[in-house]
């Protein structure tokens, strides 16, 4: 398996249970593609970032450069979660009395907390950057919270594309009946009796939902462009990190499982850290062993999926130079790897 077959694609998501070693792989995998001259944005998604360790600065939630044809961004969830209920109130204070605006405060701010509303600012974030990778950088990885999270962010456009379709055709429904009873009114009702406020009101209300439709419609059509480039084989990846142990295996199985059920295909799977040949003693014997029963799970489990085995190094990966070393190893890894 050659490396442009596996990030000959726009978006790349690494996955994996929490301590795996998905940081790592993505990094390995970003500054590989970027030394064939492509142009990569490396995006962590993990609420636990970890980038700025491994290129040993600080990055943040800002495009940075940070090798050649190399850009990283660390994702603030709790920043975007409270940049995108900001963003909500001020739109909604556009559409009603400002006697309802601490109506709104409160409601909102109820709503800053409630579950899901991370998931669905990080998401929102998450389908911009992946508009970027048809346009100011050649491949987009994302280095992906624990497994978990992951599965619940990737299934949130097909989730938030049903609701917001839901809604649309809730209010075209309720539009359509007022238009019904208008048309049901006496024609020698007078608007006169009513007075002119009713027909500024009514036309204030028209405006209102014509504004709350809009908005609906943008929001639906962003996720669902998303949903369209999850689930196009073409143009995203997903690889899944586990080590030859017995929690890893497990929880990738399931998301494998959750992911195929959204229609996302899994690229391949990284078996990581695997144990070096010339360990010696009854330790390391016992280890091998271990990693040999497990290794066979692996495959009994993920039939017909790429398998991309990479050892253990010797040292953390903290700095460029570890860092090179990792992609290096990564890199005959999967010029070696193969179908279970």
């Amino acid at each position: 398996m050659l490396l442009a077959e596996l990030c000959d694609r726009r978006i790349l998501f690494v996955g994996g249970k929490g301590g795996v070693g998905k940081t790592t792989i993505a990094s390995s995998l970003a500054l590989l593609v970027s030394n064939t001259g492509r142009r990569v944005l490396l995006v962590s998604t993990d609420p636990a970032h970890s980038l700025g360790d491994i290129f040993d600065k600080p990055i943040g939630d800002k495009e940075i450069p940070l090798l050649e044809n190399l850009w990283g961004l660390e994702i603030d969830s709790e920043r975007e979660a409270d940049s995108h209920i900001s963003t909500v109130k001020q739109t909604m204070k556009t559409l009603v009395a400002p006697k309802m605006y601490r109506e709104i405060d409160r409601q909102l701010d109820l709503a800053r907390h409630s579950p899901g509303t991370v998931e669905a600012a990080v998401l929102e974030r998450v389908a911009d950057l992946m508009s970027k990778g048809d346009s100011k950088y050649d491949l987009v990885i994302f280095d992906t919270a624990p497994t978990g999270h992951t599965v619940r962010l990737l299934s949130l456009p097909e989730i938030i594309t049903a609701w917001t379709e839901g809604m649309l055709n809730h209010q075209e429904k309720s539009k359509n009946l007022g238009v019904l009873l208008d048309s049901l009114k006496s024609d020698e009702e007078p608007m006169a009796d009513h007075g002119m406020m009713d027909f500024v009101q009514h036309e204030g209300k028209d405006r209102r939902n014509e504004e709350i439709s809009r908005i609906l419609r943008r929001r639906n059509d962003k996720f669902h462009e998303a949903r369209k480039l999850l689930i196009d084989p073409e143009a995203t990846g997903f690889l899944l990190v586990l080590n030859p142990e017995r929690l890893p295996i497990l929880e990738s199985k399931k998301a494998c499982d959750v992911l195929r059920k959204f229609q996302i295909e899994i690229s391949g799977i990284v078996i990581n850290r695997l144990l070096p040949d010339e360990l010696e003693g009854d330790f390391f014997k016992g280890r091998f062993e271990q990693q040999s029963h497990y290794l066979d799970e692996i495959s009994e489990q993920f039939k017909g999926v790429r398998s991309i085995q990479v050892g253990l190094l010797e040292r953390d990966v903290h700095g460029i130079e570890m860092l090179k070393k990792s992609a290096d190893m990564l890199s005959k890894a999967i010029f070696t790897s193969e179908v279970l």
